[in-house]
C-alpha cells in the first residue's frame, strides 16, 4: 500500500484472505433445545472483495492529453494495476480483478455482482458498491438499463435478471426500494413526496431498517426496469467540468427476497402420538430472507476542477463529507480499530452492515486514465486497497413461515367445515329418503295384499274388457253408434248417470205436459158462462199455467243441456279409447280427460275436446253453463266445472269467463266442496284464469289466495296440489302483489306442499319461487324494498339449497334461477352464505348446461362485495 513509507516501484499484495467459494458452503443446522430453529445459522468470515475498472479516454482527454501517456498501467493477467509517478517510477497494486477499458459490462457483472447475487438467493445479504472520481463511470456499471444496446446493461437490470431466474414467483417475493441520500437526507425515488425518511435501528440485533420508504413487490423484469427508469428520472444530476450528467446524490437500491426452502420443514418433537401426527401433517415451511444492496456513490471531485459553485458547491462538500465519513469507518475497519465513527454520516449508518457487518460486499472502483488526475485516481487506489482488509461475518437467515402454515390451515379449517355441514345435509337426506322409502315398502305390501285378494275380480275384468274390445272392433267396421261399447271404467258410469238424469228430466217434463193438460181441462170447464165465481178461478189458474210453462220451458233447457254433455261425453270416450288402443289396447276415462292442463293428452284428441265444448259453449249459453255449477246434482257439479275448466284454457275465453262471473263461482266451489275432483278441476281452472295480470288482482281480492292456501293444506291428492301450486305461482309472478301474497299465507302453503314429493308438484312449487324471487330481486333493485328476502325469512333457502342440483331438469332449472335472484340482493349474501349457498352458486356459474344462468350466477358472484371477499378468503377462483 503506497504511503508516506511506502515502496518504490513495490508491490502492494492483497491480504491473503478466504476467497468466494467460501460463501457459498452449506452450512449446519443449529437447533436450540425446545425444538425451534433459530432465525440465524452460524456466521462465517468473508472479506471485502475489490476490483477495479478503468475508463478509456473520452473526447477531451483524447485532445488535451494526446502527447501525455495513461497515467495507469493495467496488467490482467496478474491482477495488477500500476501508477506511474513519472516516465520511470510507478507504483504497483494488485486487487481481486483488474478490469481494462475494453471489459464487457457481462463480465463485470458476472465477477463482480453474480456471486453476491447468488449469496442472496441463499439467505444472505449482499452489497455491490461502486466508488470512484466524478465521470469514472460508475453509473454505467451499475445503473444503465441498456435501452438502446442490451449488452450495455448494467449491474442493476442483470441482477434482477439472474433472481427472476432462480426464484419461484408462486412461493417467493421480490420487492424493491429504491433511496437518494440527498444533502444529507433520504429521499424516496419512487415516492418524491416522500422527502425525509429516517433511519431506525434495532436495539437488540443492531439491524438498521428506512420504515419510511416505499416497498413495491416486483413480479417480472419488466416491472422492476419501469421503477429503475422512475427513480433515475427523479435522481439529482447537473452539468460540471468533468461530467454532462454528474450525480448529486447517492443512489441506494434495496431488493428484498424471501424465498420458500423445499424439503427444509420443521421436525416438531410431539409429547403425545396425537400431537406427533398433527405434526407430520402441518409443518410450517422454511424461509429465507436476503437482502441486495446496490450502492451507486456520487463521485469525489474538487471543487476548482469541477468548476462547482453556488448550491452545486453546498451538494460538491455534502457529497465529500460524506465519502469523508465512509473512508474513515474503512480504515478503522481495516486497522481493527475499537471505535468506528459510523454515525458521522447518514451514509455510513446505511452501509454498517456492508463493511464489518453480515453482509457480503463487493466493491468495484473506477478510475480514468488521464494523468491530470492521477491524485484523484490514487485516492480511490488507496481506498480500494484499504477496503480489501475488511472482513464481515456471513450469515443466512433462516426463519419459519407460519404466517403461511396459518393461512393454509384457515383455509383447510373452512373446507373442513364446509365439508362437515353438507354430510350433515346429506346424512339427514338420507335418513329421510330411507324414511319415506320404508314408507313406500311398507304402501306397496299393503297394495300387493289387496291385489291378491282381488286377483279373481281381475281375471273377470279382462275377460270383459276383451269382450268390450271386440264389439269395439265390430261397430268401427258397421259405422253404427255404439256409445256403450267403447267405454271403459268411469266413462260407462258417467254416461249411464246421464241417461239417467236424461231419462228422469223426461219423465218429469211427461208428468208437466200431462198437468198442464189437467189445468188445460180445468180451464176450459171454467171458462163455461155457467160457472160461479169463474173469473177469479181463471186468473189463478192462467197464473199457475204460466208458472208451469216457464218451469217448462226451464227443464226443456236443461235436458238441451245434459243432452249435449251426454253427446260431449260419449264423443270425448270414442276419441280416448281410439287412442288408448292405439296405445295399449284399453280405454281412458273420457270425461277425466278435460283437464285444465294442456299436456295430460296427444294434440289431436284435445283439439276435438275444445272444439266440441267451445260448440256447447256458443249453442247453450256460459250464463247457462256457470249456473250449472250451483247445482245439486254433484254429477252435474263435476261435468259443468270440466267444462269451464277446458274453456279456461283457452286465453280467447277467460276474459268472458270472469265477466260472466265465472272467477267467483269457481273460488265458491273450491272453499265449499268437499268432493276431490271438484276442488282439483276447479283449481286447475283457477291456474289457467291466474295467467292474465288483470285475473290475478281479482282473484286476490276476492280472497283466492286464503282459499288455495286452505286446499293446499287439506289436499293429499298429487294432482290437486299440483293445480293448486301451479296457481300459487303463477300469482307469485306479479310485483304488486307480493307483500298480500305472502300475509295471506301463500309462501308458506307454497313451501308446504313440498310434503308430498311429487315431481311435478316440485316443479310448480320451484317455479313459484323463481317467480317470486324475481320480482324481489327488481322491486329492490328499483329501491322499492329493503331487508331480507322474504322467502328467507319463511325458511325456503335450505330447501332451495337442497334442490338447486335435483335430477329433474324442470326443477333444477326454476331453483338455479331462484338462488341468482337471491343473491342479487346484497342483504341476503351473509344469509346465503352460512346456509350453503355460496358453493351452488359457484358450482351454477361452472357446471350449469344453460348459458344465461352460468352467466347470471358468475355476475351475481363478482358483483357483491360479500361474495367476493369469502371467495378470497375460502381461496375460490372463478
Amino acid at each position: 500500500m503506497a504511503s508516506g513509507g511506502g515502496y518504490r516501484n513495490g508491490t502492494h499484495k492483497a491480504p491473503n484472505l478466504r476467497t468466494s467459494s467460501s460463501f457459498k458452503s452449506k452450512l449446519p443446522t443449529s437447533a436450540s433445545s425446545n425444538g425451534r430453529r433459530s432465525s440465524t445459522i452460524d456466521a462465517l468470515s468473508g472479506r471485502v472483495r475489490v476490483a477495479i475498472r478503468l475508463r478509456p479516454r473520452n473526447a477531451e482527454e483524447l485532445a488535451a492529453d494526446a502527447d501525455f501517456a495513461d497515467c495507469v498501467e493495467i496488467q490482467p493477467e496478474l491482477k495488477r494495476l500500476k501508477l506511474r509517478k513519472n516516465n520511470w517510477d510507478s507504483d504497483t497494486y494488485e486487487f481481486d480483478e483488474v478490469f481494462t477499458e475494453f471489459a464487457s459490462q457481462k463480465r463485470v457483472y458476472e465477477v463482480v455482482a453474480k456471486p453476491v447475487v447468488e449469496s442472496v438467493l441463499d439467505g444472505y445479504n449482499g452489497t455491490v458498491m461502486a466508488y470512484g472520481q466524478t465521470g469514472t463511470g460508475k453509473t454505467y456499471t451499475l445503473g444503465r438499463l441498456g435501452d438502446e444496446d442490451a449488452s450495455a446493461r448494467g449491474i442493476m437490470v442483470r441482477s434482477m435478471e439472474d433472481i427472476f431466474a432462480n426464484i419461484c414467483l408462486e412461493t417467493d417475493s421480490v420487492s424493491v426500494s429504491y433511496l437518494q441520500l440527498y444533502m444529507e437526507t433520504i429521499q424516496d425515488l419512487l415516492n418524491p413526496a416522500n422527502d425525509n425518511i429516517p433511519i431506525v435501528e434495532d436495539q437488540k440485533s443492531g439491524d438498521v431498517s428506512l420504515p419510511g420508504a416505499t416497498i413495491v413487490e416486483v413480479r417480472d423484469q419488466q416491472s422492476f426496469v419501469e421503477l429503475l427508469r422512475v427513480g433515475e428520472a427523479h435522481r439529482y444530476a447537473a452539468n460540471t467540468k468533468l461530467n454532462t450528467e454528474s450525480s448529486r446524490s447517492h443512489a441506494i437500491l434495496l431488493v428484498h427476497i424471501k424465498r420458500s426452502v423445499p424439503g427444509r420443514e420443521a421436525d416438531f418433537s410431539a409429547e403425545t402420538d396425537h400431537s406427533s401426527h398433527l405434526a407430520t401433517n402441518y409443518k410450517p415451511p422454511m424461509l429465507r430472507k436476503g437482502k441486495l444492496v446496490l450502492v451507486d456513490l456520487a463521485g469525489s471531485e474538487r471543487v476548482n476542477k469541477s468548476g462547482s459553485e453556488g448550491h452545486m458547491l453546498e451538494e460538491a462538500k455534502s457529497i465529500n463529507l460524506s465519502l469523508s465519513a465512509l473512508g474513515k469507518c474503512i480504515n478503522a475497519l481495516a486497522e481493527n480499530s475499537a471505535h468506528v465513527p459510523v454515525r458521522d454520516s447518514k451514509l455510513t449508518r446505511l452501509l454498517k452492515d456492508s463493511f464489518g457487518g453480515t453482509s457480503r460486499t463487493s466493491l468495484v472502483i473506477t478510475i480514468g486514465p488521464s494523468p491530470r488526475h492521477r491524485a484523484e485516481t490514487s485516492s480511490t487506489i488507496l481506498f480500494g486497497q484499504r477496503a480489501m482488509k475488511v472482513e464481515n461475518m456471513l450469515k443466512i437467515k433462516e426463519e419459519f413461515d407460519y404466517k403461511s402454515l396459518s393461512k393454509r390451515l384457515e383455509v383447510q379449517v373452512d373446507k373442513l367445515i364446509a365439508e362437515n355441514e353438507r354430510l350433515q345435509k346429506a346424512f339427514e337426506a338420507e335418513v329421510e329418503r330411507i324414511r319415506l322409502e320404508a314408507q313406500k315398502h311398507v304402501s306397496e305390501a299393503e297394495r300387493n295384499y289387496a291385489e291378491a285378494l282381488k286377483e279373481e275380480k281381475i281375471k273377470c275384468q279382462m275377460e270383459y274388457m276383451e269382450s268390450i274390445k271386440k264389439l269395439e272392433e265390430k261397430w268401427s267396421l258397421n259405422q253404427q253408434k255404439h256409445t256403450n261399447n267403447g267405454q271403459m271404467g268411469s266413462g260407462n258410469e258417467e254416461i249411464s248417470e246421464l241417461k239417467m238424469l236424461l231419462q228422469h228430466e223426461m219423465l218429469t217434463r211427461k208428468a208437466a205436459e200431462g198437468e198442464i193438460n189437467t189445468l188445460k181441462d180445468q180451464l176450459d170447464r171454467f171458462t163455461n158462462p155457467g160457472s160461479v165465481g169463474g173469473n177469479s178461478d181463471i186468473l189463478n189458474l192462467q197464473r199457475v199455467l204460466e208458472e208451469e210453462i216457464r218451469q217448462k220451458k226451464r227443464l226443456e233447457e236443461e235436458v238441451i243441456v245434459l243432452r249435449q254433455f251426454s253427446q260431449l261425453t260419449m264423443e270425448a270416450g270414442q276419441t280416448t279409447s281410439y287412442l288408448g288402443r292405439s296405445r295399449n289396447g284399453t280405454g281412458l276415462p273420457g270425461l277425466d280427460s278435460l283437464s285444465p292442463l294442456k299436456n295430460l293428452h296427444c294434440k289431436d284428441a284435445s283439439n276435438g275436446e275444445r272444439s266440441s265444448i267451445t260448440n256447447l259453449h256458443e249453442q247453450v249459453g256460459l250464463h247457462k253453463i256457470l249456473s250449472l255449477l250451483e247445482s245439486e246434482d254433484a254429477t252435474v257439479r263435476i261435468h259443468a266445472v270440466k267444462v269451464v275448466a277446458n274453456l279456461a284454457a283457452e286465453e280467447a275465453n277467460q276474459e268472458k269467463i270472469v265477466e260472466a262471473g265465472g272467477l267467483t263461482s269457481l273460488l265458491m266451489l273450491l272453499g265449499s266442496s268437499e268432493d276431490e275432483t271438484i276442488r282439483r278441476i276447479a283449481a286447475g281452472a283457477i291456474a289457467n284464469l291466474a295467467m292474465s295480470e288483470a285475473n290475478q288482482e281479482l282473484i286476490m281480492t276476492q280472497g283466492g289466495i286464503t282459499l288455495l292456501a286452505v286446499t293446499a293444506a287439506d289436499a293429499e291428492d298429487p294432482q290437486t296440489l299440483r293445480m293448486v301450486a301451479g296457481a300459487i305461482a303463477n300469482l307469485c309472478g306479479n310485483d304488486k302483489l307480493q307483500t298480500r301474497l305472502r300475509s295471506e299465507g301463500g309462501i308458506k302453503a307454497l313451501l308446504g306442499m313440498v310434503r308430498c314429493g311429487h315431481r311435478d308438484v316440485l316443479s310448480q312449487v320451484a317455479r313459484g319461487i323463481a317467480n317470486f324471487a324475481k320480482c324481489e330481486s327488481r322491486s329492490s333493485a328499483q329501491g322499492q324494498k329493503a331487508g331480507r328476502s322474504s322467502l328467507l325469512e319463511d325458511g325456503a333457502l335450505p330447501w332451495i339449497v337442497q334442490n338447486s342440483n335435483n335430477e329433474a331438469s324442470m326443477i333444477r332449472r326454476h331453483v338455479e334461477l331462484a338462488l341468482c335472484h337471491l343473491a342479487q340482493h346484497e342483504v341476503n349474501a351473509k344469509d346465503m352464505i352460512s346456509g350453503g349457498a355460496l358453493w351452488e352458486l359457484y358450482r351454477i356459474s361452472r357446471d350449469c348446461s344453460r348459458d344465461d344462468i352460468r352467466s347470471l350466477a358468475r355476475r351475481t358472484l363478482t358483483s357483491s362485495p360479500t361474495f367476493l371477499a369469502e371467495m378470497r378468503r375460502l381461496r375460490i377462483e372463478l
